[in-house]
């Protein structure tokens, strides 16, 4: 057999994936395994998206999309940007991409040489460390443990930041930990970023609308505008929309990197489905209150996820400002056994005994960069993350040793 791309060779299938094959796989032979693995939201995508594409479909938009997106959703976004986050962008500074993925992946394909430097906080989603090793880059990961709220500390960058780094990327309210930053944290960490004029910035905003508490959502080109030029902010319509199979990213930035990823794009999906593109303009410009409904929901589930967790022995879960996660550590469940005999030595091991003997899928935090931690999702109902956490409690009660 020919030999695989040697790119492939330091990267590996996303951890929350491969926990979701193993749940599925349980369910397949019976077993009711509860699902806390995938960062996706249950709610339906809200109907009036859905009519536009099926309209979009009636009127026989069902052809090839211009590479970048339509103009109604490059103007929708463009409105959005301006609406949400105070930035102003330009129509050739604005991409459409198949999800948020893909302007990260055709960001960092755009830009990254072998051995360039992606500076990323860590814990953080799986994806970016192999987008960049696909790409030629190095990962350089920067500790934001849970005693600093999971936060990045601007010493802590700046001392990461070295002449090779190309990206430094950003994600608050962030993926696994729900950590966001306040204006004035993010401020500090602008006041970092201004002092390396040769790096680019990625501001990953997909949970910014999923904050709690009154909490205020900011992104960094709109705390330090100064940094717009060289900034490129990521977001979709995923998470806030539960539009997930609809696969609408979007992007603002300087327009020689759009451009660049522009022509990225062509070389490997060329344009975004047409009527998912109209059903994105309707969820951009249609009514929002749907947005903060379910964000209130959320934190009804946070809060009660929080405290369950923090009921279990061996187990301490900081409270997140956003999205719809929690990052507990699992510290204390570590050098003990389970009923069936597992010896648990690290943080996987706990993830695989509560999917094999608890039936609670949830991920070892091994994959996010932070060990002894898991993530937990808590974009379910109510109902199945009563069962899960009663399920957790008694797992950890009936640890031994």
């Amino acid at each position: 057999m020919p030999a695989l791309a040697q790119r492939l060779a330091a990267v590996q299938v996303s951890a929350s994936v491969v926990m979701g094959q193993k749940a599925r796989e349980l369910a397949a032979r019976g077993v009711a395994v509860i699902s806390l693995s995938n960062g996706e939201p249950d709610f339906p995508t809200p109907a009036h998206a859905i009519e536009a594409a099926h309209q979009a479909a009636l009127r026989g938009e069902t052809k090839y999309p211009p590479q970048a997106g339509t103009p109604a959703l490059k103007a929708a976004v463009r409105r959005k940007f301006k609406r949400d986050n105070g930035l102003d962008y330009a129509d050739d500074e604005v991409i459409v991409t198949n999800g948020g993925k893909q302007a990260i992946f055709n960001a960092f394909m755009a830009t990254l040489d072998p051995g360039d430097e992606v500076v990323i906080p860590s814990p953080f989603w799986v994806s970016y460390a192999d987008m960049a090793k696909v790409a030629g880059g190095v990962p350089v990961t920067v500790p934001c443990p849970q005693n600093n709220g999971f936060k990045l500390r601007p010493e802590d960058l700046d001392a990461a930041i070295t002449p090779r780094t190309k990206w430094v990327m950003l994600n608050f309210p962030s993926n696994p930990t729900g950590a966001a930053c306040s204006r004035a944290e993010m401020a500090a960490i602008a006041e970092v970023l201004l002092r390396h004029p040769h790096a680019w910035v990625m501001s990953d905003d997909m949970y910014e609308h999923m904050v709690y508490d009154g909490f205020e959502f900011c992104t960094i080109a709109e705390v330090e505008p100064r940094l717009k030029p060289r900034t490129l902010t990521v977001n979709g319509c995923s998470k806030t929309y539960a539009m997930t199979g609809w696969r609408i990213g979007f992007a603002g930035g300087p327009a020689p990197l759009i451009k660049a990823m522009f022509n990225m794009q062509g070389q490997a999906t060329a344009g975004v489905s047409s009527v998912g593109q109209a059903a994105a303009v309707a969820a951009l410009d249609g009514p929002q209150e749907l947005v903060r409904e379910r964000a209130a929901e959320y934190r009804t589930r946070r809060d009660f996820v929080v405290a369950a967790l923090n009921a279990c022995p061996g187990i301490t879960c900081h409270v997140p400002e956003g999205a719809f996660y929690v990052f507990p550590s699992v510290a204390g469940c570590l050098g003990k056994r389970t009923p069936a005999g597992r010896l648990l030595e690290t943080d996987t091991d706990v993830a695989l005994a509560l999917l094999e003997e608890a039936h609670v899928a949830v991920v070892q935090g091994a994959a996010y960069g932070m060990s002894p931690h898991v993530r937990i999702s808590y974009a379910t109902g109510m109902a199945a993350l009563e069962e899960a956490m009663a399920r957790i409690r008694r797992f950890c009660d009936g640890l031994a040793g």
